[in-house]
């Protein structure tokens, strides 16, 4: 993978691994527009994979036209993260198992009110491989310290 920035790929690899916020991912609207969606991810084999409903529209924009871009950061200084654009492609027949793996690493169990709300719609799920182009990664650690 070809990677730019401060970050070694190892490092880039640890920060999707330990950061639990969603991915920002932007796709090309049919209206022209870009469309921006936030969703869980999982970083596994060099992709992103996030799961939607397959009649959510960022699911019937990424059919048509598999381009996009995306961003991981933190919200709270000091800022960092990485950016990319890549190629999405959709996988229904991985749509369950990818969003028990999300709802894990972002929930820690399939027991609560939001992980039972997603589970209860799993038969319509797909789920979305995201690979990257080339990874950019930014850090302001050094620049605003370890905090404000």
């Amino acid at each position: 993978m070809n990677t730019k920035g401060p970050w070694s790929q190892s490092e880039l690899h640890r920060f999707l691994d330990e950061t639990r916020v969603p991915v920002r991912l932007a796709c090309n609207g049919a209206s022209g527009y870009p469309l921006l969606v936030s969703l869980w991810y999982l970083p596994e084999d060099g992709r992103l994979w996030c799961a939607t409903q397959r009649n959510a529209s960022v699911a019937t924009i990424l059919a048509r036209d598999s381009q996009c871009a995306f961003e991981v950061s933190v919200e709270s200084v000091p800022y960092r993260g990485i950016r990319s654009q890549g190629l999405a492609t959709l996988h229904d027949d991985r749509g369950e198992e990818i969003l028990l793996k999300l709802i894990h690493r972002y929930l820690g169990n399939s027991k609560s009110r939001l992980a039972r709300s997603l589970l209860a719609r799993v038969a319509t799920e797909t789920a979305i491989a995201i690979e990257p182009k080339k990874l950019l990664s930014w850090d302001y650690t050094e620049r605003m310290g370890e905090g404000a």
